[in-house]
């Protein structure tokens, strides 16, 4: 963490970092596999430039990095279950019935075709078309802090259709294809099926415009705050938000806060438009609009709330969408999220489940503390 780190805090973090891998260890049914993933989890949270398998071999003590290897590609271990784990480990420290769950894709850019999903494709990583993994995860965040809590590689058609290049990235013959609406719908099921308390779902434009996820969301009766296009038809009379925005009388709006940002409180104003289609289960759908106060550049959401829900916690739940950005940003630069050389697709599961571990250690140790930025642990 910050200056002024004593002995006895490092050896608590130590403890702590400990106590969760013997929460995750009994997914692992040999003891090698099992002390080669808490040195793995150690590796990952050291200060190391790069975090892969010859540095976290180092780290470990090994000369060379077949165990770290051997780890990610032939262990018996469950990702899954660790998943499961590490979700309610996070849970202990930010759950909260007013949570939010967040849904996005992350690119992982790489070299060569081999690597399981790879193609190039567009990434907001680097902000343009490149040859890159995408990653589909699930963030949760209350006030108290934000992590990853799933995540689900996509594959594009090119490889679910290709039983060479399935074979090579040794993905099973149960793994279909499935757009990132869908890989996020699934882990949204799995979230409720395990109880995580939330009171909304938010995501960017790839999942607010799709109309299976957000009618999967309304028939459970889940809140949604979902970013759309402004060209999106969602008016009374085929109306797209930029129409429906632009002729706004100028009380429609409101200043609000959509939560702090780097620069103090993210102003902006919102306005609500009601829109066709609420059912009679108590709740309502609507365009939320938010207008930068700097340039007046807009940005639109589909809204499916509780009838009387106020604007305010409506664009908190829409504001919380940039956490999930944050949980990237401190597992890449904290936890090694991307700095992995597996090309086999349960290889990627394991190391991304494995950083999630570690940076949810850390989330822990923040939330604990109730400290802000980067943390260091060795």
């Amino acid at each position: 963490m910050g200056g002024g780190v004593t002995v006895d805090e490092v050896h608590r973090w130590a403890a702590d970092l400990d106590v969760l891998h013997a929460r995750i260890g009994r997914y692992f049914r040999r003891s090698e596999p099992r002390e080669r993933a808490r040195q793995y989890l150690r590796g990952m949270l050291a200060p190391l430039e790069r975090k892969n398998g010859w540095t976290l071999a180092e780290q470990a003590g090994e000369v060379c990095p077949d165990g770290m290897q051997r780890l990610l590609n032939q262990a018996d271990w469950d990702a899954d279950a660790v998943r499961d784990e590490v979700r309610g480990f996070v849970l202990e420290y930010l759950g909260a019935e007013d949570g939010v769950l967040i849904v996005d894709e992350t690119g992982f850019i790489k070299k060569g075709v081999r690597s399981a999903g790879v193609q190039r494709q567009y990434t907001g990583t680097s902000g343009k078309i490149d040859n890159c993994q995408l990653g589909v995860f699930l963030a949760y965040a209350s006030d108290r802090g934000r992590a990853l809590v799933d995540r689900e590689l996509y594959l594009p058609a090119c490889w679910t259709e290709d039983p060479a290049r399935r074979a090579d990235a040794r993905i099973g013959d149960e793994v279909a294809f499935a757009t990132k609406p869908a890989l996020a719908q699934a882990m949204l099921a799995r979230a409720v099926d395990a109880g995580v308390p939330f009171r909304w779902v938010t995501g960017d434009e790839v999942y607010g415009q799709d109309p299976v996820l957000r009618s999967w969301l309304a028939h459970r009766r889940l809140g949604y705050v979902l970013a759309i296009g402004c060209k999106h038809r969602c008016g009374p009379r085929g109306q797209n938000a930029r129409t429906i925005s632009a002729i706004l009388p100028e009380d429609a709006w409101e200043i609000r806060s959509a939560g702090d940002g780097a620069h103090g409180l993210r102003e902006y104003a919102w306005a609500m438009v009601s829109l066709p289609g609420q059912g009679t289960d108590g709740f309502e759908d609507g365009l939320l609009i938010r207008r930068s106060p700097v340039d007046g550049e807009r940005a639109y959401y589909l809204t499916h709330a509780p009838a009387d829900t106020p604007l305010a916690e409506i664009v908190r739940a829409a504001g919380a969408r940039w956490a999930i950005e944050e949980a990237f940003q401190a597992a890449k630069n904290e936890a090694g999220l991307d700095h992995y050389q597996v090309r086999h697709y349960p290889a990627w599961y394991r190391h991304i489940t494995l950083a999630m571990a570690a940076a949810a250690h850390l989330t822990a140790l923040r939330a604990a503390t109730g400290e802000k930025g980067d943390t260091e642990a060795t």
